[in-house]
């Protein structure tokens, strides 16, 4: 996902109501998500749907690399060689 532009990608709350389908296009077109602010505050942000699944995706691996870590870090993990060999086992089955 690329980064947001604060000239135009960080919009008011009622602008946005004003003009939704602009909106829309805009960040289909861009891959930015937009801010939206109200009274000067960040309240939401839109993105696009693709890019959306692209990130739980990524959220989703980054959480098994952490379980992973927890796992080896309490000593439930196992050698690498010992990981190969019951790939391999299980591949000739």
């Amino acid at each position: 996902m690329s980064r947001v532009h604060v000239d135009e990608d960080i919009r008011p709350l009622s602008e946005f109501r004003a003009g939704v389908a602009t909106f829309v296009k805009q960040i289909q077109e861009t891959r930015r998500p937009m801010v939206l602010t109200q009274r000067g505050r960040g309240v939401a942000v839109l993105v696009d749907a693709h890019e959306y699944e692209r990130m739980q995706e990524r959220l989703e691996v980054l959480e098994e690399i952490y379980k992973a870590e927890e796992q080896l870090a309490a000593g439930d993990g196992i050698s690498h060689e010992e990981a190969r060999v019951r790939i391999m086992d299980r591949l000739s089955r």
